[in-house]
């Protein structure tokens, strides 16, 4: 106990613990419901002290249970704390427990703190980081369900409406109908004095009822026709998947793009929940929600919940509970709702299941794919992963449904690999005369170029000095339309220069392109009035809907082009789009990283699935500097089989995922020194027999940092995470002092 309080000391130095607190770090397991010892885990981020700690529950708190949220006396603060475990007794002996100082709602289920307690191990973090995800959301900030008065009438008052010579005023009279007419509604439509007057009476009943905060969003690619007719392989990947639902298991859909994955799911859930379970379908990005919300809810109603960091606080709360309380039993949204509160799973979907978003920045550095397989265990349930570009691991791992063919047997567009080198305009000929076309026929047009702002840096021809991040070791990028330049690493900004701050030489030159200057010459070389361009990258679609709103200009626009990074090659399903264009669709190769293949191939491949939805059929142009890369090759012939082929048998030679693990180790600090040397005591804690150790080696500056990393890389994947939780925790105390930060990203992407 001396050396929690200790170290809770060194972590808290300007607080003094006195020695009448006993809230003491236990390891033992709920015993019995009632029992007057929680074990709670305060909800800190400090990774050198951990829970859980013993509480006395007072009489009136012994209804608490495993995933109940408190707040609780923690040093010489108050903290946010989950009841993880309930005991008849503590391990302290003759000492005074503290008690919880307050019981709070949305209480997690208790699936939820054992995915929790698992994910802490499984990414070498700590079991309050994985907890602080599933919370609900505003828990511990006074969060609590909207109310409104509501009117209603009574059964006096329906007989005072048709009783002949009731005193009533004109304005009772109507308010009388409407509720009659309409049943109960809002006071505040109504008039309250009014009413107050009619309840006095007993001819109306005004109650508080709760007012959901609905989500709004635009609705963008929700067909209004009825359920489609099924394909001979939509049907024979249904039947599987129908098959496998009472028992469990994984499925992989592979299903070209247009091939009608959608529906499968649709129908899949629909199974789901007449069998009386519930749902999760994960989307890649918060920007195809609405589409994917408004379909399912066009198809199931209300009882479809979204939740994503783009709503409103309020409006998240009010989902997660009615998730929670089952009155939603069908949860669609981005990585985060993975952790939907929803006890009886039946089926969890992950939709674009190659997507690096899946993949958690923060600590746990989460894969949702990977939590999503664990949940499916834990519950029995199924997991349905689909794409038209799976991941190797998954190819290699799941079993395969295949949608070889697009429905209505539409073909997949014509793909053209054009040549860029020798060429210094940004778009190429053949291009530019593509795009006339589209414009000519009144058509519509996707370009991607994945690589946002005007132009990639900055630099003065006269002494060579390039603009960059005063906090990270990289250029920074200009933006144009808001005259400034920005890192987009840590978002520092400084206004766009005229002259160069260190020789006065106003030859400041720009250098290469982003979307910010591409829609620029579209506008110009297409013209705004007749041919319209909408951008989609971070840039505008930061703030609620942004992105959905785009979306869903450019489907009511009777023509235009839509140009962006990324964003634009996922998912959308817009049948009038008859060209699409890749720009610098070799920019992944270039990095080092052993899924630069991959992702290039499912790039191109993605784009390329936006066009040709429709009658008209449609073309995809790719330019590139390396016409004869192989993943542009497969991608241009449409042959994800093949590109499978090779990739796989190239990892397994090189021992990457998935006959490998890796994982990833950074120390950050201000001063190089202490994170080389943090880094080299893990180094020399690590005990890898099957496994090898890259590095310590130096990583750019990030946020004001120097940072040093490992790689692991092992066959053995527990023991390698077994290995570098404990190597990790030897060192967490010193790391803290010396104010080094040490993160564990497991299957780094």
């Amino acid at each position: 106990m001396k050396e929690d309080l200790l170290a809770l000391g060194q972590l808290h130095a300007s607080e003094r613990i006195g020695c009448s607190l006993y809230a003491r770090r236990v390891s033992s397991t709920a015993r019995a419901p009632g029992a007057p010892i929680a074990q709670i885990e305060p909800l800190t981020t400090a990774r050198a002290l951990r829970g859980p700690f013993d509480y006395r529950l007072r009489a009136d708190q012994r209804g608490v249970g495993v995933g109940t949220v408190v707040r609780v006396p923690f040093g010489t603060r108050s903290a946010l704390g989950v009841v993880v475990g309930l005991a008849e007794t503590s391990d302290v002996t003759g000492e005074r427990l503290l008690e919880p100082q307050e019981v709070l709602d949305d209480a997690l289920p208790a699936d939820l703190v054992e995915l929790a307690r698992w994910m802490a191990a499984e990414y070498c973090s700590t079991f309050a980081r994985a907890l602080m995800l599933m919370l609900a959301p505003g828990a511990g900030r006074g969060m609590r369900a909207k109310h409104q008065l509501t009117a209603e009438l009574t059964a006096q008052g329906a007989v005072a409406l048709e009783a002949a010579g009731t005193a009533l005023r004109d304005g009772q009279r109507r308010a009388l109908e409407r509720l009659r007419d309409e049943g109960p509604l809002p006071a505040a439509r109504l008039g309250g004095d009014r009413l107050r007057r009619l309840e006095r009476r007993g001819l109306v009943r005004l109650t508080r009822r709760p007012l959901r905060r609905v989500p709004s969003q635009p609705v963008v690619g929700v067909p209004s026709a009825p359920a489609p007719s099924l394909t001979a392989a939509q049907r024979s990947a249904l039947e599987q998947v129908l098959a496998a639902l009472p028992h469990g298991g994984s499925l992989l859909l592979h299903g070209v793009t247009g091939s009608g994955k959608t529906e499968v799911y649709l129908r899949a859930v629909e199974a789901t929940l007449a069998a009386g379970r519930d749902a999760i379908v994960l989307v890649p990005e918060i920007g195809l929600t609405p589409q994917a919300v408004g379909r399912f809810q066009a198809r199931l109603g209300p009882t479809v919940a979204v939740l994503h960091s783009a709503l409103g606080l309020g409006e998240r709360h009010d989902e997660w509970v009615r998730l929670r309380e089952r009155r939603a039993r069908v949860c669609v949204g981005p990585r985060s709702a993975v952790f939907a509160p929803l006890a009886n799973l039946g089926l969890i979907i992950v939709d674009e299941e190659h997507d690096g978003s899946y993949k958690h920045e923060g600590d746990p550095r989460y894969d949702a794919r990977t939590v999503a397989a664990r949940r499916a265990e834990r519950h029995g349930a199924l997991l349905l992963c689909g794409s038209a570009t799976p991941r190797p691991e998954s190819a290699a791992t799941l079993r395969r449904l295949r949608l070889p063919e697009r429905v209505d047997e539409r073909p997949l567009p014509a793909v053209e690999v054009l040549d860029m080198r020798g060429q210094h305009h940004p778009l190429h000929p053949r291009t530019r005369l593509a795009l006339a076309d589209v414009r000519a026929a009144g058509g519509k047009a996707i370009v991607l170029l994945n690589r946002r702002g005007w132009s990639n840096f900055l630099s003065c021809r006269a002494c060579g000095r390039v603009w960059m991040c005063p906090q990270c070791d990289v250029a920074l990028v200009l933006h144009r339309a808001e005259r400034l330049l920005a890192c987009h690493h840590c978002g520092h900004r400084e206004p766009a220069p005229v002259r160069c701050r260190a020789c006065g030489s106003a030859a400041v030159a720009r250098h290469g392109a982003g979307t910010e200057r591409l829609e620029q010459e579209l506008h110009e070389a297409l013209g705004q009035a007749e041919f319209p361009v909408f951008r989609l990258d971070a840039d505008v679609a930061q703030g609620k809907d942004r992105a959905a709103r785009t979306l869903a200009r450019f489907e009511a626009a009777p023509a235009g082009v839509l140009v962006g990074t990324q964003m634009v090659a996922k998912g959308h399903d817009f049948p009038d789009v008859t060209l699409g264009v890749v720009l610098d669709a070799d920019q992944t190769l270039r990095f080092p990283d052993f899924r630069a293949e991959e992702r290039t191939f499912a790039l191109v491949t993605q784009l390329a699935g936006r066009a040709g939805r429709g009658d008209a059929g449609g073309t995809v142009l790719v330019q590139t500097l390396a016409p004869g890369a192989r993943s542009i090759l497969h991608a241009s012939r449409h042959d994800a089989d093949g590109f499978l082929a090779e990739e796989l048998a190239h990892r397994r030679a090189l021992g990457y995922p998935p006959y490998g693990s890796l994982i990833r180790v950074v120390c950050g600090a201000e001063q190089p020194e202490a994170a080389r040397a943090v880094a080299d005591a893990v180094a020399e804690r690590l005990s890898l027999p099957d496994g090898s150790v890259l590095g310590p080696a130096p990583l750019f500056r990030l946020r004001g940092r120097a940072r040093v990393q490992l790689v692991i890389k092992a066959t053995d994947r527990a023991g390698a995470i077994r290995s570098v939780g404990a190597a990790v925790d030897a060192v967490a105390r010193a790391a803290a002092r010396r104010r080094v930060s040490v993160s564990v990203d497991v299957d780094p992407q």
